[in-house]
């Protein structure tokens, strides 16, 4: 490791971690610190360092916890992206010594205010997240960003306590859940929204980990509430209940085409189990629209289709094009200049997305560099929002970038994938029968591109060509 505070930051680990090292013969060796761990001193001075690592983890997390106390006190929103209900709006302040500070907080948005209410009152009637999601299709409530809720989208906004109105209720809820509260009592007032800061861990390359209520500094926001503390509360104990699966959805590995099959009119299609039971003792089930299932067939009617059938069908599909492997080598061969063709469409898109992205940078540099000469301008806090923003719009660019490019990466017929998919059709037929369920269906998800089904045939669409078969 470059630094011992690298490898670990808490003394147990570091202990154990190091006397498992040393059991298997493995020698451990820090860069700049550059222990001798063959002598006793050289072993002392390396756990020394190590209580040393461990404070300073502690002290940076307390000093991080201390921050979130000052700004609790404010009650003020720290920016990013506002809740659906909100938007961020600018408050500027004078503070005693003259000095002009801006700070955040959330503006009621009504309409999307509206779109609140009906999520917590269709979800306190049905109790289920799934039979939210439905009724919101069917009313054609959107995100505002115009798309269709899901069930984790529904949750988040349900476990918001943003949206939860202030009061007496509230107070005493947060007390009994031992949540630290930052507002006095007479700031529950009836009127303000909640702000809830330690709610969540956020790391980078790792998913969002919920914190409990304990950890929660809580504090009376600026913004107004909108959900009545009863229902809130109420909203919290249904979704503490613990769930099972809908009856029906296939849990087991039997289906292969998942990920693979999509209904004409877009949306993936997904196994459901039946009562049935086949001959051969399997049990039988059926591909189900997404799209069909959960507008409850009000924005697609398309039929269902059998899924054992058409599982056996795609196999034997694929595992007969072995008898007339020339003609496929040949249809894969034509197929090369309409990839070339992709790939000169997805280079031109990068290249312009490299451009703008490199503007977008020259332009933030150069208002980086200004900041020193506007250090007492009131024009510096203008600066820093419009690097904000180019910061923002910087990431984005980033982001479509790597979405170009992994797009790329899946569009390229590159003469040793043409040579691997020509082997994989030729050994599929006589080792089809011998794969597992998992076995088949990574097979299949190398060899398909997707399947698309329009109630009345299945096509299916393989890789290296875009014929249809």
């Amino acid at each position: 490791v470059y630094r011992l505070d690298r490898i670990s930051r808490n003394i147990s680990d570091f202990s154990q971690l190091i006397e498992e090292l040393s059991r298997l013969s493995i020698s451990f060796i820090s860069i700049r610190e550059n222990f001798d761990t063959s002598s006793p001193m050289g072993r002392a001075m390396m756990y020394i360092a190590s209580v040393f690592s461990q404070l300073e983890r502690e002290t940076i997390a307390e000093r991080i916890r201390d921050n979130m106390h000052e700004l609790a006190k404010t009650g003020r929103w720290l920016g990013g992206v506002a809740p659906t209900g909100y938007t961020s709006e600018s408050v500027k302040t004078i503070s005693v010594d003259g000095k002009t500070k801006r700070s955040c907080k959330l503006k009621l948005i009504p309409e999307q205010a509206q779109t609140i209410a009906a999520i917590y009152d269709l979800y306190t009637a049905s109790h289920s997240l799934s039979e939210t999601e439905t009724q919101l299709i069917r009313r054609n409530i959107t995100t505002k960003n115009g798309r269709n809720f899901t069930r984790f989208s529904i949750k988040s906004i349900l476990q918001n306590p943003v949206y939860l109105i202030a009061d007496e209720k509230a107070y005493h809820y947060f007390t009994d859940k031992n949540a630290e509260l930052f507002s006095d009592r007479k700031a529950f007032d009836g009127i303000h929204g909640i702000l809830a800061y330690n709610r969540t861990l956020q790391q980078k390359g790792h998913s969002t980990v919920y914190l409990p209520i304990d950890q929660w500094i809580i504090s009376v926001g600026q913004h107004p509430g909108i959900i009545p503390s009863d229902q809130w509360i109420y909203t919290q104990t249904l979704l503490e209940q613990p769930r099972s699966h809908p009856a029906g959805v296939s849990r087991g590995n039997s289906a292969l085409l998942s990920g693979l099959l999509f209904c004409v009119c877009g949306s993936p299609m997904y196994p459901k189990t039946s009562n049935r039971i086949l001959s051969n003792g399997a049990s039988a089930f059926y591909y189900i629209c997404k799209q069909k299932d959960k507008s409850k067939q009000t924005l697609c009617c398309i039929r269902n289709i059998n899924g054992n059938s058409l599982d056996a069908s795609v196999l034997n599909e694929i595992a007969s094009l072995v008898s007339d492997m020339v003609c496929f080598s040949e249809l894969l061969q034509k197929s090369k200049p309409r990839y070339q063709s992709r790939k000169d469409q997805a280079q031109h898109t990068l290249d312009a997305l490299c451009k703008e992205r490199a503007l977008v940078l020259d332009k933030t540099n150069t208002l980086i560099d200004s900041l020193a000469s506007f250090q007492d301008s009131s024009a510096l806090s203008s600066i820093k929002n419009r690097i904000e923003q180019l910061h923002t719009q910087s990431e984005e660019l980033n982001q479509r970038i790597q979405a170009v490019q992994a797009s790329f990466a899946r569009s390229t017929l590159s003469p040793h994938r043409f040579d691997e998919l020509r082997r994989l059709y030729s050994s599929f037929s006589c080792c089809m029968h011998q794969m597992n369920t998992m076995q088949k269906r990574s097979a299949l998800q190398i060899l398909s591109q997707k399947i698309i089904w329009d109630g009345q045939y299945a096509h299916l669409f393989l890789q290296g060509s875009n014929e249809l078969s």
